[in-house]
């Protein structure tokens, strides 16, 4: 397999391109794949023609919101296997605009070292606090649990065993230097979420995955 990463833009440039409705649809399908997605499945997803999609997809490569890789199919190679097929992946990292600019990730950094550095465990045990406020605020709001997660920025979906996968982390940049931070920050936000509903907080399981919140909601009673 061969890999294309995306090329660096800015915030304003990557959001415009989801102005136009043809390629949200298409970011939107291969944003919800976990794995590379072909330019004909991404077409189907959309609902348009190959041809369109491909000049739409590589529209969003360039604005820097789509990577590329190419591979075969599994279990295909070898001679006459043909040429391997263009692929596209959502690219991981954040886009935000602000006019004129704001650095609040500069101050999120800023605030998470201190805690970490705080050797008392007095700041660790606020935000732990803080956490659990705002996850019981969250329950607290009517709607299904799902929706709340989308409304967070989670991307929740949920797999064969009835568990709830979040397939984005709200804090992902932070998450990269300040893991178990975030990680226990995911865990009290959402377990004090279900607690408020009536529901386990245990369910709200530190479940670390590649690409993914470190946060698994398991299967609930039947």
């Amino acid at each position: 397999m061969t890999s294309q990463a995306a090329p660096e833009g800015d915030g304003l440039q990557g959001l415009s391109a989801l102005a136009d409705p043809a390629r949200r649809r298409l970011y939107d399908a291969v944003a919800a794949q976990d794995e590379p997605m072909t330019r004909d499945a991404a077409a189907i997803e959309a609902g348009m023609t190959r041809t369109l999609a491909a000049y739409h997809l590589d529209k969003l490569v360039d604005a820097g919101l789509l990577a590329t890789t190419y591979a075969r199919p599994p279990g295909v190679g070898g001679p006459g296997a043909g040429r391997p097929a263009k692929r596209y992946e959502r690219v991981r990292e954040e886009w935000t605009v602000s006019i004129p600019p704001r650095d609040y990730a500069l101050l999120a950094e800023l605030l998470a070292t201190a805690i970490d550095d705080d050797g008392g465990g007095a700041l660790q045990r606020a935000l732990e606090r803080a956490a659990s406020m705002a996850g019981q605020a969250m329950g607290e709001e009517s709607g299904e649990l799902l929706s709340l997660l989308v409304e967070r920025g989670y991307e929740p979906a949920v797999d064969e065993a009835g568990e709830i996968v979040l397939r984005n982390c709200p804090f992902h940049r932070l998450s990269r230097t300040h893991t178990e931070l975030v990680c226990t920050l995911n865990q009290n936000l959402l377990g004090s979420a279900l607690s408020c509903r009536g529901e386990d907080p245990a369910r709200a399981e530190l479940c670390p995955h590649e690409g993914r919140c470190c946060v698994v909601i398991r299967a609930g009673d039947a």
